[in-house]
């Protein structure tokens, strides 16, 4: 990130304690606060929310050295939020070739994944043994529709091994080079939750046996990219970010960023649950430099895009190799999705559980039932394929969706066609139900399963346009405000600190973002044509449009 900028220099010794550091006005202020939802002015002292209200009110703040910021007509709002996401994961992604397709990437093809991967071979003057790294292949947004195989990546090396991760993150390949090295073969078997395909595409928990094997950047080398991507995220907007399901290696890295300094974001990291025991401290709600530990990330099945969703009904067009009933599996058995959700509540932990298909939805709500209203704010991660029933438990126990409703942009024609049919691919991230019911929600990108532009999130939630212009579900889509809150407000709520956070309140901290135009007063069709202008984090700018 580049050198922040000091918006807000105290003057408490110059003009008084009283005194605002620096006053909005002259824009529209969207508060987020149900209680007063606009203002015409907004004060800040130090990293705190001073005063918001009329500009006559709020003026009785200014000070002799007050610096008075004119919006010039643009919006401020609350800071927005990364409800679910994976940090470390976008910072070790910036050493792999791209291989997402537009507007992600630049692959169409398998031929295109081919070029890209020579590519990074030719740029990093690879020597045989030297691993090719690519990541963020889509087989829906292909022209041939199907997964590279060993075959494929064969020609672009025989040499070096080759890794390619899939866009979601539930599977990857290797060329014939990098299975021998993972010990890969005609007979060798699967861990439990996972598949080896003939193809060499590895489905779920067999991905461990092909990147175990990878290369990891130096400490030093990931820290360095840590500024870089905090940048990233902050050009959309984000003043606080996700690191879910973080493991071992992962936290060496948040931590070693956090004692150097580093962090400006704050940075909400959920440990894997295998080894959550060892890496979850005692005090799960304090930051310290930016970090904040604050509860464990389970995964009970994989993607509906990769068709390894656990639904309870099959798929619409099963993978290669599938009969007509398949309709995925899950991670962990039910006995065992149990005792570890028992476990986790009894510690007082917060619970993150992926759920893409309705099946894994109920092996989590029957979990979280078990523990009598125990629980501590879990929460469903995607929440793809959750049923009307399914929702009516939720509310019931407590439970929030976070849904990533990118996907009816992203794979929505895929889902309609290929994955689940028109009926349930109409219900995918069922906001508006959630809505109806009084529930608290919220949307994630899943970053960098999809780039974290929260402005495109919040258009996916309010059109549900798909990429051949489909509506996918226009009966699910939800207002601009409660997209907008979806990111904010609960989105704070999520973490807990929806009295530090998520709207704009005197005492709360100085999270805001500034946005090129009111995104309650256009064309909701273009919404994600709105820029990020500024984005400020406890008062000091760590984003401005050039």
């Amino acid at each position: 990130m580049r050198t922040a900028t000091l918006l807000l220099l105290s003057a408490s010794v110059l003009c008084g304690a009283d005194s605002a550091d620096v006053i909005f006005r002259d824009g529209t202020i969207l508060t987020m606060n149900p209680a007063q939802p606009s203002a015409e002015a907004l004060a800040v002292r130090q990293d705190k929310i001073l005063a918001v209200g009329s500009r006559s009110e709020v003026m009785r703040w200014r000070g002799a050295n007050t610096q008075i910021r004119d919006l010039h007509g643009a919006a401020l709002l609350p800071g927005f939020i990364d409800a679910h996401g994976h940090f470390s994961q976008q910072i070790i992604a910036g050493f792999m070739q791209n291989l997402a397709s537009p507007p992600a990437g630049p692959v169409r093809s398998i031929a295109d994944l081919k070029r890209e991967l020579l590519a990074y071979k030719n740029a990093h003057h690879l020597k045989p043994g030297e691993w090719i790294l690519g990541q963020g292949y889509d087989d829906s947004l292909l022209v041939e529709h199907r997964h590279p195989t060993r075959e494929d990546l064969d020609e672009v090396s025989t040499e070096n091994p080759i890794f390619v991760g899939h866009i979601s993150g539930h599977l990857c390949a290797g060329n014939s080079a990098a299975l021998k090295l993972a010990g890969i073969g005609p007979d060798t078997k699967a861990p439990a939750g996972g598949v080896i395909r003939s193809s060499g595409v590895l489905e779920e928990s067999a991905q461990g046996l092909l990147m175990s094997k990878l290369p990891r950047p130096t400490l030093d080398e990931l820290v360095g990219r840590v500024e870089s991507t905090q940048q990233y995220y902050a050009a959309f907007g984000l003043t606080t970010v996700q690191d879910g399901i973080t493991r071992p290696d992962d936290l060496k890295l948040l931590e070693a960023a956090a004692e150097r300094g580093l962090l400006k974001l704050d940075v909400v990291s959920y440990p894997i649950w295998l080894s959550a025991d060892e890496m979850i401290p005692a005090d799960t709600r304090a930051y310290r430099s930016h970090l904040r530990i604050a509860g464990v990330k389970m995964t009970l099945d994989g993607s509906p895009q990769a068709k390894t969703a656990y639904l309870t009904e099959p798929y619409l067009i099963p993978p290669d190799g599938r009969d007509a009933a398949y309709r995925g599996y899950p991670i962990l058995p039910d006995e065992k999705v149990n005792e570890f959700v028992a476990r986790f509540v009894q510690r007082g932990w917060q619970i993150l559980a992926h759920c893409n298909g309705d099946a894994a939805a109920d092996q989590f709500i029957n979990a979280i039932a078990k523990t009598g209203g125990a629980s501590r704010r879990p929460v469903m991660i995607h929440a793809q394929t959750v049923r009307e029933d399914q929702l009516d438990q939720m509310r019931d126990l407590g439970i929030l969706p976070s849904f990533f409703v990118a996907h009816t942009f992203y794979w929505g024609d895929w889902h309609r066609d290929s994955v689940l049919g028109k009926e349930r691919a109409y219900r995918i991230s069922p906001a508006a139900s959630a809505a109806k019911r009084g529930m608290h929600f919220t949307f994630h990108n899943d970053s960098p399963v999809v780039p974290p532009d929260m402005l495109r999130l919040i258009w996916t939630g309010v059109n549900r346009l798909s990429r051949s212009g489909d509506v996918i579900g226009p009966d699910q889509r939800v207002t601009v405000q409660q997209a907008l809150k979806a990111v904010t407000l609960d989105a704070a709520y999520q973490y807990s600190e929806e009295d530090s956070k998520g709207s704009l309140e005197p005492g709360k901290l100085a999270d805001l973002v500034i946005l090129s135009k009111n995104p309650l007063t256009i064309d909701p069709r273009n919404l994600q044509d709105i820029h990020v202008l500024e984005t400020i984090k406890n008062g000091i700018i760590v984003y401005h449009r050039p």
